[in-house]
């Protein structure tokens, strides 16, 4: 019975193993994406979304931790702490404090901090010849309260940067695809730029969500 016993927890084991290394290399790969990302300086991204509410286009500015998101209808300004989103057809700005989990819904980026903890991570197959230019990263919620539940990346091998990402939110069967349609690196922002600057529109209405 013990060798039965013994046996059983070596095969256990052997089967996990695959599983061990395939978490262990896509992290070290989202490592080197995130690396690749911080390193980059400001950076410009013009993208377009599918989703099951309608598809819309965008562009997002990037610098460290803080972001300017401008869609249709809607801009968001994000200084690392603070959140402004002004709403184009009721000339109104909403002020909040976002938490990461909550900035995963507005920023994509938003992994960049939480891909390390509370997800399973593992290597996929793009299908065909793709697979030798495009990796293939799903990240799995551990925790049925997370807001983003899937999201799976697609990155460029040559240059680390991202292609697509397709996400799942907690609540929905849906994904919400971004496709980067273009992604410009080394830029220069102040820091006012993720700043709302009232003075520019002096008959807004303040909404103050904190």
């Amino acid at each position: 019975m013990k060798i039965c016993r013994l046996l059983f927890v070596v095969w256990v084991f052997c089967l996990a193993l695959p599983t061990l290394a395939q978490q262990s290399e896509a992290m070290a790969l989202l490592d080197r994406v995130a690396d690749t990302f911080r390193e980059a300086g400001g950076v410009k991204i013009v993208f377009s979304v599918r989703s099951p509410e309608g598809d819309y286009k965008g562009a997002i500015r990037l610098k460290g931790d803080k972001f300017l998101l401008e869609t249709e209808g809607v801009t968001t300004w994000f200084d690392g702490h603070t959140q402004w989103s002004y709403l184009s057809s009721s000339d109104e700005v909403n002020v909040s404090e976002p938490t990461p989990e909550e900035l995963q819904s507005i920023n994509p980026y938003a992994w960049l901090s939480l891909y390390n903890k509370d997800y399973h991570l593992k290597l996929g197959k793009v299908g065909g010849s793709q697979d030798d230019k495009i990796y293939k990263i799903v990240m799995t919620a551990t925790k049925r309260n997370q807001e983003i539940q899937c999201l799976i990346l697609y990155v460029e091998k040559n240059t680390l940067h991202p292609l697509k990402i397709s996400m799942v939110q907690r609540g929905n069967k849906d994904a919400v695809v971004v496709f980067i349609n273009a992604y410009q690196t080394g830029q220069t922002y102040p820091d006012n730029l993720f700043v709302f600057d009232k003075k520019a529109y002096p008959t807004i209405e303040v909404i103050d969500l904190r």
